[in-house]
């Protein structure tokens, strides 16, 4: 073997341990990141959930808002990515309790009694105008002191929660917009920052308050955090805030 012919064999194999080496390095990289992703979401390969589907208010029928369609999508892709399996169940078939499974709620207290249950339970200082009558503060949300009204297509807000009850369990992730985009709005960010979300909060529970800024121009896509509200909504109300049976999410 002269000395290019051994060059050559030897770039050869460089090159070959060059490329295997990139391909280990890019596999050990994506399982890390899975299995940050797979923790944050309660979610281990095989792992069942629940997709928990709220209803259209603006129907007497049993329907849903085509914009929470979408919201499941968003969801249905993240629970895929995580090699999980998923169960699909209407808000008014859900009698059993929380932390067996990660479940995933959409929809304001309104038009998912889940919903209403969860947030009972776990976020007593929140409270959302359910009136259906017209008005200034109809779908408002009140967290503490603070006073969040909607201005339809305009601003409208929406709360992104990670309960977890202060036990070891499977998550609860809660969507519950003023409107089903911002429920959609609030999936699309999840999907989007999840990794940032995992790093701040770990396996703990946050609520973070989310703005969805010109929905009629922009869809769902232009969102900005507005604030983690997290002490605030798990802390009861004081009782000369308490606002009245209208407003009540209960």
């Amino acid at each position: 073997m002269n000395d290019d012919v051994r060059n050559i064999v030897l770039g050869v194999l460089a090159t070959g341990i060059s490329a295997a080496l990139g391909w280990l390095a890019r596999t050990s990289l994506w399982r890390r990141r899975l299995r940050r992703k797979q923790a944050f979401f309660g979610l281990p390969e095989h792992a069942e959930s629940l997709l928990v589907v709220n209803r259209d208010p603006a129907t007497a029928d049993l329907a849903v808002h085509r914009f929470d369609v979408f919201a499941l999508l968003e969801l249905s892709a993240l629970i895929k990515e995580c090699g999980a399996h998923m169960q699909m169940v209407t808000q008014d078939a859900m009698q059993q309790g929380f932390g067996e499974r990660t479940e995933f709620c959409v929809g304001g207290p309104a038009s998912n009694r889940r919903m209403l249950a969860h947030m009972s339970a776990m976020l007593p200082g929140v409270r959302v105008n359910v009136d259906a009558e017209p008005g200034p503060d109809r779908g408002a949300f009140r967290i503490g002191g603070e006073l969040y009204r909607m201005e339809a297509g305009v601003t409208e807000y929406v709360l992104l929660a990670r309960l977890t009850a202060g036990r070891p369990a499977r998550p609860v992730f809660l969507f519950c917009g003023q409107r089903a985009i911002t429920n959609q709005a609030a999936t699309r960010y999840l999907a989007r920052n999840h990794e940032r979300l995992s790093r701040k909060h770990g396996k703990g529970s946050f609520v973070l308050l989310l703005k969805v800024v010109n929905s009629q121009a922009y869809g769902p896509d232009l969102v900005e955090l507005v604030a983690d509200v997290t002490r605030a909504a798990q802390a009861p109300l004081p009782a000369a805030e308490e606002p009245s049976a209208a407003q009540r999410t209960s």
